[in-house]
């Protein structure tokens, strides 16, 4: 939702002002960087684009195709918006999404190459799941995590080959830290970024186009799984994954500051048979699945055990891996009711206006009396299907069970009918709706089990 002002930007900000100051009520004892509870507001500034900042292959195809709006992911420019506020914005191309099919640029998903005969026990020490389990021409979502049990970065992890691995980042720079980890251990290995650039493609429409770019074969990729194949001629490798919860496949090109234009418009062309968009990634709806944005819902001082990814950190990996010392102490210290953090990630859903674009500000939660704030909302929209604002929240973790009232203090642009922007909320759980492919922690849920493995 694109805000209206009724005064000038300045004069909006300037009235404004006295709210933006950090709250001491939320305790963040247990961090070294307070996570920023000012709240701005919408603050009208036009980006820079300039060389400082990396263009993707497909940046220009992006803006040919209506990009209005970007940010920065992993220093490289990052279409955020094709469809117009005035003709209905985010949520147009949301319909798109989950009734047709969708095509993104998601280059700024670096792609880090680690390559050469200790490549499986390197990556086995730099991720916390047991990256001897995954087999060749598959896939694993997987988290980094530092030695104190931060997640460094949570990227899908591509197995090309035995020697091969190649992570697919998420907004953090991981080429440095794997650089760094082996200049101590000295892996036989090889780590690079390499000219290899994503787009996704997601809906419900997703398998038949992808079946008219590569056969019928699409139609035996399992989730996580990887295939081989051309574009135009171009060599491709092909997963069933993506940011939606809905079906979904991402198509890497190799040197694809070459051949972008000849992977775009092939795509284009096949996709209008099938009503494809051109989007923006879809945080509405990966809010919806549960999953989760580094930097926005987790960081460098978030344990997985605070953000639902404590199945992330198994019990039974026998090898060493970096932050295991720290994770299963503090398991240990959860298992014996002792969390040794303050706030842990729950769903809310929450009353208000429809929430239809990105939030400006880390939104404050009080409990449901009111009174000062103890938590935040770090990812909010509104779901169409389940008629409700939801939302992913840290909350202090004695308020964390389902069903838990609390009050949501909203900005004025997203105030209830009557005009309040204190409006109730609720703990619920996660996801808020099923994925087409759902996740471990997702099928152990369906079958009453605690996973945490």
């Amino acid at each position: 939702m694109a805000v209206k002002f009724k005064e000038s930007p300045l004069d909006y900000l300037r009235q404004r002002a006295g709210a933006a100051r950090q709250p001491e009520s939320v305790d963040q004892a247990d961090r070294r960087v307070p996570v920023n509870l000012r709240q701005s507001g919408p603050t009208p500034v036009e980006m820079l684009i300039s060389t400082r900042v990396r263009k993707s292959p497909y940046w220009h195809l992006a803006f040919e195709a209506g990009c209005w709006r970007a940010t920065v992911y992993n220093r490289m420019y990052h279409p955020r918006g094709y469809v117009l506020p005035e003709e209905g914005g985010a949520m147009v191309e949301y319909e798109s999404l989950i009734h047709d099919v969708t095509l993104w640029n998601v280059a700024v998903e670096r792609q880090i190459q680690v390559k050469g005969p200790d490549a499986e026990r390197f990556v086995n020490y730099v991720i916390t799941r047991d990256a001897t389990r995954i087999k060749p021409m598959r896939g694993k979502y997987v988290i980094l995590c530092n030695e104190e049990g931060g997640i460094i970065n949570d990227p899908v992890l591509l197995r090309i080959a035995d020697d091969e691995f190649w992570f697919s980042l998420s907004d953090s720079d991981l080429e440095l830290w794997l650089r760094g980890v082996n200049q101590g251990m000295a892996f036989n290995v090889t780590i690079a970024e390499i000219d290899v650039a994503p787009v996704q493609i997601q809906g419900p429409k997703s398998e038949a186009l992808m079946v008219d770019l590569f056969g019928e074969a699409v139609r035996d990729i399992p989730y996580y799984g990887l295939m081989e194949g051309q574009v135009d001629g171009h060599d491709v490798i092909v997963s069933q994954t993506g940011f939606t919860g809905e079906k979904g496949y991402e198509i890497y090109l190799k040197d694809a500051t070459r051949y972008a234009e000849d992977l775009w418009y092939t795509v284009l062309a096949a996709g209008k048979a099938h009503n494809l968009r051109v989007v923006a990634p879809a945080h509405h709806r990966r809010i919806a699945a549960g999953i989760l944005s580094w930097g926005q819902d987790v960081d460098l001082e978030t344990l997985p055990f605070q953000c639902n990814l404590a199945y992330q950190v198994p019990r039974n990996k026998e090898a060493d891996y970096i932050g295991k010392q720290k994770l299963e102490t503090v398991r240990e210290q959860l298992d014996a009711g002792h969390p040794p953090f303050s706030h842990t990630m729950v769903g809310i859903r929450f009353g208000g206006g429809q929430v239809t674009d990105y939030a400006n500000d880390f939104w404050l939660i009080s409990q449901a009396d009111g009174g000062e704030p103890v938590g935040y909302v770090t990812s909010p929209w509104y779901s169409p299907e389940l008629e409700t604002n939801i939302a992913l929240a840290y909350v202090p973790f004695e308020l964390r069970t389902v069903g838990t009232h609390l009050t949501v203090h909203l900005p004025i642009e997203y105030a209830a009918a009557d005009g309040s922007t204190d409006v109730g909320a609720e703990v619920v759980n996660v996801p808020f709706r099923p994925s087409v492919n759902p996740n471990a922690r997702e099928r152990a849920r369906a079958k009453g089990i605690d996973f945490a493995d």
